[in-house]
């Protein structure tokens, strides 16, 4: 921990992200308001606003007032002149604020970032938190996933920096790539979220999940769940161009909900969330579920298993069977109660984010006082 006896100025700091979505883009929601509110830094967001599910006029309204924002075009796949003309941009702003903290986030701003700060010739503090490593992705074939493994290896000794891993199994991949590797778990506003919790009338088990369509969210398996149990209403919040997995008759789909307060309403409406994620860094949705007393089914993979307790605040399962035995077990309100309010005690001491995030900024002061 920093010495407190020791005067530094305040930190200039700046995040690049390109995949500012879902859960990255709650995760900023939330870190721009701890953030923009601290005395000790200043903080800048270099953002995209290129994810289908991102409506650019919300990100100012949703993000704190005192962070100042700057659009970059990064795309999210390679491309290598757009990629170029961003870290010429970046390069130029990192030039023009001359910070003393930047941090990458996810992977593709993780390798723009580097080469522009390298280049910058800025002397800076350069953190890195992957929100899921892209190597662990099951939408690509074998040979992208030892490229991607290659690229972060190339770039962990191409421009040193420290890893911020935002989940405890991301920290034990991260100590394989990196030399310098910190621990801050992602986090919500616990109270504010777990203030909005109700108790609905006594009706149908409503069995959700919120999150963007998507193959990593693995839809198929999903539906197949739903299939099975036809008594029980099953719901997706949120939308995404793998919709027509979806096809069992209880699943209704409500279609993007721009703003996030949309997104936890409709989530208050569940009484069993279910995660059945392919791989995760750490599911933001998962940890605002659980703060709002929901026993949460996910699939034992990366992320979900570093959130979810089995058996006490809800179970980790495996294949359609489990889930269906796991339901079925939910279906007793006292077991529903139960899990979820361990779940929300779990959420309140590890992912809080008023608390892990000021700890982020405790990182960026130790090293700006060992270094300068």
């Amino acid at each position: 921990m920093l010495d407190k006896s020791v005067q530094v100025k305040k930190l200039k700091t700046v995040h690049v992200v390109e995949s500012l979505g879902g859960g990255v883009y709650s995760y900023f929601c939330d870190l721009t308001q701890s953030h923009g509110k601290d005395s000790r830094i200043e903080t800048t967001i270099i953002y995209s606003d290129k994810r289908v599910e991102i409506n650019p006029s919300n990100v100012k309204k949703d993000f704190h007032e005192n962070v100042e924002l700057k659009l970059v075009n990064m795309q999210e796949k390679i491309n290598p002149i757009e990629d170029w003309n961003s870290i010429l941009k970046l390069k130029q702003i990192f030039k023009e604020i001359n910070p003393d903290v930047i941090h990458l986030h996810s992977s593709k701003a993780g390798v723009l970032g580097k080469i522009a700060s390298k280049q910058s010739g800025i002397k800076v503090q350069l953190y890195y938190t992957p929100h899921g490593y892209s190597f662990l992705r099951r939408d690509i074939s074998k040979l992208k996933r030892c490229l991607y493994y290659s690229i972060e290896k190339l770039m962990a000794s191409y421009n040193s920096c420290t890893t911020i891993a935002c989940g405890d199994t991301e920290k034990k991949y991260a100590q394989g790539l990196h030399e310098h590797v910190r621990l801050i778990r992602n986090g919500i506003r616990y109270k504010e979220i777990n203030n909005l919790k109700i108790r609905k009338d006594k009706r149908k088990v409503c069995v959700g999940i919120l999150g963007r369509i998507s193959y990593a969210r693995n839809p198929i398996f999903f539906n197949e769940i739903a299939s099975k149990l036809p008594e029980i209403q099953f719901k997706w919040i949120g939308d995404g161009i793998l919709r027509h997995q979806l096809k069992s008759k209880n699943i209704h789909i409500t279609g993007w909900l721009m703003r996030r307060e949309e997104g936890l309403k409709s989530l208050n409406d569940v009484d069993i969330y279910l995660q059945t994620s392919l791989w995760e860094g750490l599911p933001i949705a998962v940890i605002e579920a659980m703060a709002l007393e929901k026993p949460v089914i996910a699939t034992n993979v990366i992320g979900n298993k570093d959130i979810v307790e089995h058996g006490k605040t809800g179970f980790l399962i495996s294949n359609v069977t489990q889930a269906i035995n796991a339901i079925e077990k939910l279906k007793c309100e006292e077991l529903r109660t139960k899990m979820g309010k361990c779940g929300s005690l779990r959420v309140e001491k590890h992912f809080n984010s008023f608390k892990n995030f000021k700890s982020l900024i405790d990182i960026y002061m130790e090293g700006y006082s060992n270094n300068y």
